[in-house]
């Protein structure tokens, strides 16, 4: 959790707030050792990282970056409402356009679903006990990307998808065939691939309804 979150603003990369701290580390210790650690090259996770205490084995992975938001990083959904509208009906609504002069939704997508499908390929042998296991420390955006890949769903369900603060999203399997767990909270099961972040749906301003159109 940090300001930016809290406000509803297109992340800037603020650090986690105080409350964001303290809850990511009493959740120390909760995620089992695995073999890999992973983050989103943001200061919100590698923050978390460290809070949960992976982060002396924690690697940033360029593919788990959260999508770059041009010229509306910093702003809030609803000041970029009231002045560009009809931008903001075509962002909500057409996984294809970057009307704020960044990345494209698919873009996202096509790159967490070739991480994950390399990630398939090349953990699909055994480490001794069973499939490779891996944690990723990553923004809500990257956990939602990751499950439509894996379950099939089309880039119109990216927004309907509600990611909750602090928990594990699991993907098992091998070869591309994965099973999913959705919200887990950090210090209950654990499977094969942890996806823990630090964000929350009602606090992305990619997940807000789309306002009426200003005048």
């Amino acid at each position: 959790m940090s300001e930016s979150a809290r406000t509803a603003r297109f992340d800037d990369g603020r650090p986690l707030d105080a409350l964001g701290l303290r809850t990511a580390t009493a959740a120390r210790g909760t995620l089992r050792p695995a073999g890999r650690v992973l983050r989103s090259p943001t200061p919100r996770c590698r923050q978390t990282a460290d809070a949960l205490g992976l982060s002396p084995h924690a690697d940033d992975e360029p593919a788990l970056a959260p999508c770059a938001m041009g010229r509306w990083r910093g702003r809030t959904l609803d000041e970029v409402a009231a002045a560009e509208p009809d931008a903001v009906g075509r962002w909500l609504t057409d996984p294809d356009a970057a009307p704020h002069g960044g990345e494209p939704l698919r873009s996202l997508l096509d790159r967490v679903a070739g991480w994950l499908d390399a990630l398939a390929l090349r953990d699909g042998g055994s480490d001794g006990d069973g499939p490779a296991r891996l944690i990723a420390v990553v923004e809500p955006e990257v956990v939602r990307a990751a499950a439509l890949h894996a379950l099939g769903a089309p880039a119109s369900a990216f927004r309907r998808l509600d990611v909750a603060p602090l928990t594990a999203t699991e993907f098992s399997g091998r070869a591309g065939r994965w099973n999913v767990r959705c919200g887990t909270p950090l210090g209950g099961p654990a499977g094969q691939g942890d996806l823990a972040h630090p964000g929350h749906r009602a606090q992305d301003p990619g997940a807000a309804p789309l306002p009426a159109p200003q005048g």
